[in-house]
């Protein structure tokens, strides 16, 4: 991670809310999902909501072995991947409680023991008390997932509370 770097590289509209690095990636690593935003090769955006880890300043998530979005990701690797952590409206203030974060970083495909670490990285957010069977299931299933890691360039948040 290059520190507090701003994900768009301009000053934030309202910096009264930003916070630290340390910060945004406490809110990354502790949100249940994320939003990919990618661009093809025909220019057009695309953003999809995915489940994901982080780890050794990386995201980490699992996908079919074809798609749009790896279609994406093999035209322009560079993305953006953004988590809304915890949210709690204020009807009476016409406001809303939040924070989030958004990385910008590079997409690649991985494989062998580090594809399989994320895998069981995976099962250990999502499914701590089934994990014997999720290793039989990644095993059943290794060869048909595709594994991306988005090494986080930049990080940067917000939050109001």
């Amino acid at each position: 991670m290059n520190g507090e770097a701003n994900v768009m590289a301009r000053a934030p509209r309202r910096a009264d809310r930003t916070v630290g690095t340390g910060e945004a990636a406490a809110v990354l690593a502790e949100g249940l999902y994320g939003v990919l935003s990618t661009v093809g090769p025909d220019g057009l955006p695309y953003g999809v909501p995915l489940s994901y880890i982080v780890r050794d300043d990386a995201v980490y998530f699992h996908c079919a072995t074809v798609g749009r979005k790896l279609e994406h990701l093999d035209a322009r690797p560079e993305v953006s991947f953004c988590v809304v952590g915890k949210v709690r409206t204020l009807p009476r203030q016409f406001a809303t409680e939040y924070e989030s974060v958004i990385v910008a970083g590079r997409a690649s495909r991985v494989d062998g023991e580090e594809k399989r670490q994320a895998l069981v990285g995976i099962l250990e957010k999502y499914s701590p008390e089934f994990m014997s069977e999720g290793e039989k299931y990644l095993a059943a299933k290794f060869d048909v997932v595709t594994v991306v890691r988005i090494d986080i360039e930049a990080i940067s948040g917000k939050a109001r509370r």
